[in-house]
């Protein structure tokens, strides 16, 4: 995490939207941050930032020199349609094994930007179907359980 220009923040991290609500990929180099926006694309959702992603007063944009690009591992750099900001929403960490969160997380917040927080492992078939559920919660239209609400 690098300090932004006018008291933003630069992040490691990738940005998607879903109707212009950011989702933010975050997670130690090659934790799969590209592989999923790239599914997210793929999915319907705009490319907002993809490796870095500069984040000020709750707005996630690209930086001027990435802006459209996306790393596709093993085949190289594209450059596709994507969109200039997103108010960002929620923050998404990808985890592998060993640091998966419990079966019943307790609801988290990012420390570093406020935003709600889930753990996801990217390698999961239903990492994209997750992202959605998470931002569907965040809309209202669906609601998760705590164990003692269960």
């Amino acid at each position: 995490m690098d300090r932004g220009g006018l008291g933003g923040v630069q992040l490691h991290a990738s940005c998607a939207a879903r109707g212009g609500e950011g989702v933010l990929l975050t997670g130690p180099s090659g934790a799969g941050k590209s592989d999923l926006l790239l599914r997210l694309v793929d999915a319907g959702y705009d490319l907002v930032a993809d490796d870095r992603v500069d984040f000020l007063d709750g707005w996630a944009s690209a930086p001027a020199r990435l802006a459209g690009l996306i790393e596709v591992r093993g085949m190289g750099i594209a450059r596709m349609p994507f969109l200039a900001r997103a108010r960002a929403v929620l923050m998404v960490r990808l985890v592998g094994p060993g640091q998966w969160p419990d079966r019943l997380p307790v609801p988290g917040q990012d420390g570093v930007t406020g935003l709600p927080e889930i753990r996801i492992d990217p390698a999961l078939p239903s990492a994209v179907a997750r992202v959605n559920l998470a931002l569907d919660c965040l809309d209202g239209r669906c609601k998760m359980l705590t164990s003692e609400q269960m």
